[in-house]
């Protein structure tokens, strides 16, 4: 049996971040050899993956990344089961590796494939997952393409936002970061009217009316009201529209407009764990 040195379990720690006795019993099974040792810790996650399929993973780290030009940006989440996990630095350190690898790739199933350090993501997901004991998977991934585009990342990596802009002009970065900051915070469901599917508006219409016959209002008014409240609806729940957190006495199209006159948001993404 090959002799195994202190100096060998060290290396095998730093590449897999598996524990130091983890380390030794995997070198130990492969008879010194390192790359069949990666197997050992590799297999081992695997049937903690196996046993852990079912369970929920919640919790974690969104990142949102963006390309050096900002015409792309890019956010993932990097999920596991509690939050002790989330909020380790090795763990946050790996969610943005995977994110600055997913700038580099069009969906999530190319980012899973993606060579990771001489291993594809999805292996390095298994590995991770039989060093950590949690089920740890790539949960979100959306992408934005436009003239301008930037990010914000809430406080603990709970909440991530990228917002398009329709050209890069001075000022282009804050006003970005601000309407970002208003997504993350507002949580539109559309960027404007015109992205609200047909459902939802007939649904909140009904809502609307059941609420103004309740309150007694004739039938033949109903439908005069209705509209004036699915407005309404439209200005709280559409990020353009909504009153920005900033300065309430403009809205989020008004703010990015004093930035610049012909400037508008183009589109945007949200994700945040456990919604």
């Amino acid at each position: 049996m090959a002799k195994i040195t202190a100096a060998e379990v060290n290396k095998l720690r730093k590449a897999t971040g598996a524990g130091m006795m983890d380390c030794k019993k995997a070198l130990v099974e492969a008879d010194g050899d390192f790359d069949k040792a990666i197997e050992v810790l590799r297999k081992k996650g695997q049937k903690v993956a196996a046993k852990r399929a079912d369970r929920d993973s919640a919790e974690g780290a969104a990142i949102a990344k963006v390309n050096d030009d900002n015409t792309k940006g890019i956010i993932i989440s990097l999920n596991c089961e509690t939050d002790f996990v989330a909020k380790n630095d090795d763990f946050v350190k790996m969610a943005n590796n995977f994110a600055d690898i997913a700038l580099t790739v069009s969906s999530k199933e190319e980012l899973l494939k993606a060579d990771y350090n001489g291993i594809s993501v999805e292996d390095k997901l298994t590995e991770q997952t039989g060093v950590i004991g949690e089920k740890i998977e790539i949960g979100a991934f959306k992408t934005l393409e436009a003239p301008f585009v930037g990010s914000y990342i809430h406080a603990g990596n709970k909440i991530a936002v990228i917002t398009g802009l329709s050209k890069n002009v001075e000022g282009a970065d804050e006003a970005a970061k601000n309407v970002s900051m208003q997504a993350a915070a507002m949580n539109p469901i559309a960027l404007n009217e015109e992205g609200v599917d047909q459902e939802t508006i007939d649904k909140e219409v009904e809502i609307a009316k059941d609420t103004l016959r309740q309150e007694g209002k004739p039938e033949e008014m109903l439908d005069k009201i209705a509209k004036g409240k699915i407005q309404r609806y439209f200005k709280d729940n559409t990020l353009v529209n909504q009153a920005f957190i900033k300065d309430g006495k403009q809205s989020v199209a008004d703010y990015v407009k004093s930035v610049d006159s012909d400037l508008t948001v183009v589109g945007f993404e949200r994700v945040a764990l456990g919604e």
